[in-house]
């Protein structure tokens, strides 16, 4: 009995075909049309139950095949707004737009190992294959979680995975607890008195207030975030006035704030307001934070882990499979799937070198097909792990 890798990598020039035209016609948040309706066509084909327009774009197949669990495997299906500086055949063909996540690869991905489930049958138990929409901060697993999708598609365990540049393909990387960070992003409005650049003393000047603040809130993770736990707040945009002799009036400061844990990011966030709001009255302004939560962290259910991490190591063996990858500051917004369902997110190796090192959100990024097969194997394998299929 071929392994799900070796089974999927037979097909490997067909889907190295779809993966291809996906990353040709890239659409982004909430817009993804033709990449559902292709998806909704294959799953089809294939003998799969399909259910459309499941958070506006995103869509689910379910596969039964006995009594058993129930297990979700998801893919999200968004590309970029960027423009590609690539020029082989299968390039953007949208202006502006490009597969710069490699999110063409992840739904490929799914969809090799739906087919192969729906071939093979090897479980017992029903399979629901999630294709979101909008995962690249637009609220898609959000959407979908809102629209029902555990309500209407029950699972006992849900399971996601990204493809990762600079690890080897054929390996993959994971840890149990917190894996990415949950991420924010902000806006602070200073409000002054504007005039004439010659009459500072007639003014109350944003910039020099704004100035200030950058400064100050430096000070909010070194001094109130413990050392044992992480966070970063980077200020990102400081724009203000529109001509040489004139004070504005306004001043706006806009930026990012990372944690691994809901309890810090509220710590910083009400920090940050307290923060801006004294030193601005210091300057004789005023402050208002916009504070948005964009994700929360993605924690890894430590039996979930295990679980996907023995998937994996049983295709690849366990010096291939590293179970203690850091955390890092990035951010997706699996984790409110994971919020709602046990579950497990894991790192797929995208390739070394020129094969696929480049890393995600470089205008010179692409998928590397090669990793289709490990990709689509390991979800696979989590399923038949997950709902064994006895006698």
């Amino acid at each position: 009995m071929t392994s799900p890798v070796e089974h999927i990598r037979a097909w490997l020039p067909e889907f190295t075909a779809l993966r291809r035209d996906i990353h040709a016609h890239p659409e982004t948040g909430f817009e993804e049309t033709r990449t559902s309706e292709l998806v909704a066509s294959l799953l089809a084909g294939w003998g799969i139950e399909v259910h459309r327009n499941v958070g506006r774009t995103g869509l689910v197949g379910v596969l039964r095949n006995g009594n058993g669990r129930r297990v979700g495997l998801r893919a999200d299906m968004d590309a970029l707004d960027m423009p590609e500086d690539n020029d082989f055949p299968h390039a953007s063909t949208i202006p502006g737009k490009m597969h710069g996540c490699g999110h063409d690869g992840h739904t490929t991905m799914l969809l090799a190992a739906a087919k192969y489930l729906a071939e093979t049958k090897r479980f017992d138990g029903t399979v629901h294959f999630i294709f979101q929409p909008a995962e690249e901060g637009q609220g898609g697993a959000r959407a979908m979680v809102a629209d029902g999708l555990f309500t209407r598609f029950p699972c006992d365990a849900v399971y996601g995975l990204h493809n990762r540049p600079g690890l080897p393909v054929g390996r993959y990387a994971l840890r149990a607890g917190p894996m990415m960070a949950g991420a924010a992003f902000f806006d602070i409005h200073i409000h002054g008195k504007g005039g004439h650049g010659a009459r500072p003393e007639s003014t109350v000047d944003p910039v020099v207030c704004g100035a200030a603040l950058v400064s100050a809130l430096q000070s909010v993770v070194a001094r109130n975030v413990r050392p044992q736990e992480t966070a970063v707040l980077s200020v990102t945009g400081f724009t203000a006035g529109t001509a040489y002799n004139v004070i504005p009036e306004r001043v706006t400061l806009r930026g990012t704030v990372r944690a691994f844990a809901v309890e810090t990011m509220k710590l910083v966030e009400d920090r940050m307001r307290a923060l801006a709001q004294a030193t601005a009255a210091g300057f004789g302004a005023t402050a208002e934070l916009d504070f948005r939560e964009i994700t929360v962290p993605v924690i890894n259910s430590e039996a979930e882990a295990r679980r996907i991490g023995d998937a994996a190591a049983e295709l690849v063996g366990e010096a291939h499979v590293e179970r203690g990858w850091p955390a890092v500051m990035g951010s997706e917004d699996f984790s409110y799937m994971l919020q709602e369902c046990p579950g497990a997110y894991l790192l797929v190796g995208n390739g070394t070198g020129e094969a696929g090192g480049c890393e995600v959100h470089n205008p010179r990024y692409d998928f590397n097909d090669a990793a289709i097969p490990y990709g689509g194997g390991v979800l696979a394998a989590i399923v038949e792990k997950e709902l064994p299929r006895v006698g």
